[in-house]
């Protein structure tokens, strides 16, 4: 046993001096070659995607992987991943599936930036020779929303093996909050270190887009340790995670309805920039409210008009309808009524109404229950119920029955005993009357 236990720990320590040495091969990624249509006159027929294969590896040496039919040999690429970026389980899905993880890579030309918060990262403007090579960026997406990526590649002049540069990913591609509670936008960056261009500085900015129109959130020269004067309130960045971490995550303190929409995080570094998109959407349930509350005692004949009020609710996605809960416990649809469209207050939330006429010559109703209302949001499903009472209804019930029948016996009863009394005192008067005469 002993032995064995010397064996086991002997190959362990092998398999693991081999992964450091030779690096950690990860699955092949599937993705897409972006080819931009050649220039010169005629109709442009727009990009033409076509296969590709990444062979990624933790470490340069070792390379190679299978070659596929469906694939050029020309869009085969070996590509040395240090932070295992691209090994994430999110971008490999079975042969099998139906979903599958989506990647594009195109072609890339470094050029120093132009916004004011990123001038100093290209001071002074001189193209070091590093950037004479071939580049590429790459974004992808993962299964299910997992992550989204985006990489820029470089590889010397007319070969294959590129290495990864510059890394920017997200884990929180889509989020959803509600109004008043603290976001957190993920992003975080990784740059080689052995690229020439590591510890020349770097920025960050956040950029906000709604249905085509967008503003700067926030921007961080890395290299003067300086914001841009342009910050909306509320936003900010963990500085310290920040530098020691490629942290550059976007805290919002308090989320409101405006803050809905797309965010782009974008990180530079001197002549290169990779950004990922994330998604926010502020999900708040309506609260319901509805009157008269209680409703007045009815009687067949009579009609009553509810109202039910959905406020505070956003989106503006919602569906109102009413129900009625009898004693017996069943549910009855009583439609959506007539809704009035929405209104919109000053902090961005909705509201909206319905009514609902309760017409007791064609409802069927029973005599007791509850009428509810229903507003079914993104944010949950709302109810609020009223009780509905309604007196002298034509078909007596089983209790009203039994009722009559204790009413009819009591009467009864009564009738009995007060001729019994009569009987029993009509003979006595009698027999007074005679005595008197004989007297």
């Amino acid at each position: 046993m002993t032995d064995f236990a010397t064996i086991y720990k002997v190959s362990l320590f092998a398999a693991t001096c081999f992964s450091t040495a030779w690096g950690i091969s990860c699955p092949a990624v599937d993705c897409w070659f972006v080819k931009e249509p050649a220039r010169g006159g005629g109709l442009s027929s727009g990009n033409t995607l076509v296969k590709s294969l990444l062979h990624v590896r933790t470490d340069a040496r070792g390379h190679g992987g299978e070659f596929r039919q469906d694939t050029e040999e020309e869009r085969f690429y070996y590509i040395t991943d240090p932070a295992a970026t691209l090994c994430h389980e999110s971008l490999h899905a079975h042969r099998a599936s139906v979903q599958k993880p989506h990647c594009e890579i195109a072609p890339l030309v470094p050029q120093p930036a132009s916004v004011q918060w990123v001038l100093s990262l290209t001071d002074p403007p001189l193209s070091p020779p590093y950037l004479q090579a071939d580049w590429l960026s790459t974004s992808a997406h993962g299964l299910n929303d997992q992550l989204v990526i985006s990489n820029i590649l470089r590889a010397p002049t007319a070969t294959r093996e590129h290495e990864v540069i510059l890394s920017v990913a997200s884990k929180t591609v889509r989020v959803q909050s509600r109004i008043g509670e603290p976001v957190l936008l993920d992003c975080s960056f990784w740059a080689d270190p052995k690229s020439q261009l590591y510890g020349l500085g770097f920025a960050v900015e956040w950029r906000y887009q709604f249905r085509g129109r967008g503003h700067l959130v926030l921007a961080y020269d890395g290299k003067k340790d300086r914001l841009a004067d342009v910050q909306e309130e509320g936003a900010s960045l963990d500085f310290e995670a920040l530098h020691q971490e490629g942290n550059a995550s976007l805290i919002l303190q308090k989320a409101k309805v405006s803050h809905s929409g797309t965010y782009i995080c974008a990180v530079h570094l001197p002549y290169l920039m990779a950004q990922v998109t994330v998604h926010l959407q502020i999900v708040e349930p309506p609260s319901l409210s509805i009157s008269p509350s209680p409703l007045p005692l009815t009687v067949p004949g009579q009609s009553v008009t509810v109202e039910c009020e959905a406020t505070g609710f956003a989106p503006h996605t919602l569906e109102l309808s009413w129900e009625f809960r009898g004693s017996d416990g069943k549910t009855r649809q009583l439609g959506s009524g007539s809704i009035s469209g929405h209104r919109q207050s000053v902090d961005g939330t909705s509201s909206q109404s319905t009514r609902l006429l309760l017409d007791f010559s064609k409802l069927d109703l029973e005599r007791e229950g509850k009428v509810t209302c229903v507003a079914v949001h993104p944010g949950g499903t709302r109810r609020a119920s009223v009780a509905l009472n309604t007196l002298g209804f034509s078909t007596p019930t089983m209790e009203d029955s039994m009722a009559m029948v204790g009413v009819a016996i009591l009467l009864y009863g009564l009738i009995k005993i007060v001729s019994w009394t009569f009987v029993r005192s009509e003979p006595a008067e009698v027999n007074d009357d005679v005595n008197k005469k004989r007297n």
